[in-house]
């Protein structure tokens, strides 16, 4: 089906309604730091809500996990499910710290607690990361899906989707900080769930004769039981690339292991995720919005996995064979290589039809533009708050600042713009991303959680418990396969690897901080006092219902 004209006019219509909000919202604002960078702290748990899920839902979940949902299964809905709990223990236990702490970045805190130079160097970490993994990959991801919905998936208009993304992003968040970008999360979210149920409902309409979306849910239940399957076995799904899916999710990690040590560290001290808690109005808003976030992410596994288990069934023949009487070409790369990440843009392309397929494109750009938006203004945020402001113009003006933050981002989208194209070899980009980040996320982790709970941990520990966590992490990655041979040596699952390199970093640090003496460092500890992680009645029944219904999905697809 193609792009039609009316499916042009409601995508059009979309983008100018987005950067309209935007623009009008931000109107009179960004003075001063506080208003471009945390929305002047007035944001309320509705708004914090909606937009945590904009700025994590982007082209890795909609595209990348779909695809990783046409390549295993439900399984990879752990990181949906298991983030739900991983926000119940952020709202509780890091959000009082952190607000009371009155913080406008997260490398702000590692300075409260630590020292200025461990805060510089993690600054400078982020800042590469968002840039070089995060911004890159969501412009990928996204332009591919463009690629292949509007054009014919053979890269023709890749770079002009690329562009047009970056550019509508830029339109309205380069201008309008936090304040812009937030308010309109609130629209995007509801266009991407609007979106991905479209996607989800019309593609089950298409696996059976009848028509009929729960005749759709049994049937595909029914030809690939093992899909939806949450706690793998090894051997016990093979990705249509020949890969054990127990490598990407082994077991019971995803319960008890290294999925802890990624959820943590992604929502407890990502920048451009904990950023729009910290304009809260106050610290109950705060935590009512995470309750919000955590129950939309028990819904998104039907908006971004089950499409790839659909795309999975219509393109495969009896026992999951692939071939072109049962597989659309678009799925075949050069040397028979199968593109998993094509599952919801063929679903989308082949099925939607005019008019609803310019709304589901619309929801498809907002994942992408709102995470694009998020990650900026956080870029902006910590190269302006932690490396300009103190070390280049320590008295520098609100309105310099600002436009400081504006530059900072603008040169970051254009790295990424020029990046993007180099991840076209990737097969599932969502494990790429989860792998890479993997290799430092534990000892950032093992940085934060020991500076806020244990009082004895020392600058000196922080710095070389970072540092070393990252050869313990390669070692982990690459040296098994180099020293294959010596029974010493085991290759792991990079979950695995993930929750190994927390533990050997927390020791580490255990050790040194010891070794430099009781008592010292302890001026700057975290001091915890009976009332502080004491919560409302909505935050608590909230948190309640969600442990109770992932008990209740865990039960049914163990």
């Amino acid at each position: 089906m193609e792009f039609a004209l009316l499916d042009q006019i409601i995508f059009a219509a979309y983008a100018l309604m987005i950067i309209s909000i935007g623009l009008w919202v931000s109107r009179g604002k960004g003075k001063t730091s506080e208003d471009y960078f945390l929305a002047g702290k007035s944001l309320p748990w509705w708004a914090i809500g909606t937009s945590l899920i904009a700025a994590n839902i982007s082209a890795e979940q909609f595209i990348g996990m779909s695809g990783s949902g046409f390549a295993i299964g439900l399984a990879i809905a752990s990181y949906e499910w298991m983030a739900a709990l991983t926000l119940i223990i952020v709202g509780k236990f890091f959000l009082p710290i952190f607000i009371e702490k009155k913080l406008y970045t997260i490398p702000e805190f590692i300075e409260v607690r630590y020292g200025t130079n461990l805060k510089t160097i993690l600054a400078v970490f982020w800042i590469a990361l968002f840039i070089f993994v995060n911004l890159t990959s969501v412009l990928y991801l996204g332009a591919t899906a463009l690629d292949t919905i509007i054009g014919d998936g053979d890269g023709s208009i890749f770079m002009y989707s690329v562009l047009g993304l970056a550019m509508f992003a830029a339109a309205y968040s380069l201008y309008g900080g936090l304040s812009a970008v937030a308010w309109t999360d609130v629209v995007q979210v509801v266009l991407l769930i609007l979106g991905g149920l479209i996607t989800t409902f019309i593609g089950l309409t298409h696996v059976t004769e009848s028509g009929g979306v729960i005749d759709g849910i049994v049937a595909i239940y029914d030809q690939v039981p093992e899909k939806f399957s949450m706690i793998l076995e090894q051997g016990e799904i093979i990705t249509p690339n020949g890969k054990d899916a127990w490598w990407d999710l082994p077991g019971l990690a995803v319960l008890l292991g290294g999925m802890w040590v990624a959820n943590l560290y992604y929502w407890g001290f990502n920048q451009y995720i904990i950023q729009r808690t910290l304009a809260a109005k106050n610290l109950k808003e705060s935590q009512k919005g995470i309750i919000l976030a955590g129950f939309l992410k028990l819904l998104l596994p039907l908006i971004v996995v089950v499409p790839g288990i659909i795309a999975y069934v219509l393109n495969t023949g009896p026992g999951g064979a692939f071939g072109p009487e049962f597989t659309d070409p678009s799925f075949i790369a050069e040397g028979g290589r199968i593109i998993n990440d094509n599952a919801a843009p063929w679903l989308i392309k082949e099925f939607i039809p005019v008019g609803l397929k310019g709304l589901v494109l619309a929801a498809l750009a907002a994942a992408i533009v709102s995470s694009v938006a998020s990650m900026l203004n956080s870029t902006a945020t910590i190269f302006t708050m932690d490396i300009y402001k103190p070390y280049f113009q320590r008295g520098s003006s609100e309105k310099n600042l600002v436009k400081v933050g504006r530059i900072s981002a603008t040169l970051a989208l254009v790295i990424a713009v020029f990046l993007a194209p180099q991840l076209k070899s990737l097969g599932q980009v969502f494990q790429y991303i989860q792998e890479y980040t993997g290799v430092v996320s534990p000892g950032i982790l093992a940085v934060f959680m020991l500076g806020l709970f244990w009082r004895k941990t020392t600058n000196n520990a922080a710095i070389w418990g970072v540092l070393a966590s990252i050869p313990i992490a390669l070692y982990f990655k690459v040296g098994p396969n180099d020293w294959i041979d010596n029974p010493l040596f085991v290759e792991f699952p990079f979950m695995h690897q993930m929750f190994l390199t927390w533990i050997l970093t927390m020791l580490v640090m255990v050790g040194i901080s010891y070794f430099e003496g009781k008592g010292k460092n302890q001026e700057k500890s975290i001091v915890i006092t009976k009332g502080l992680f004491k919560t409302g009645p909505a935050f608590n029944i909230g948190a309640f219902a969600i442990c109770l219904i992932l008990v209740m999905l865990y039960a049914m697809f163990w």
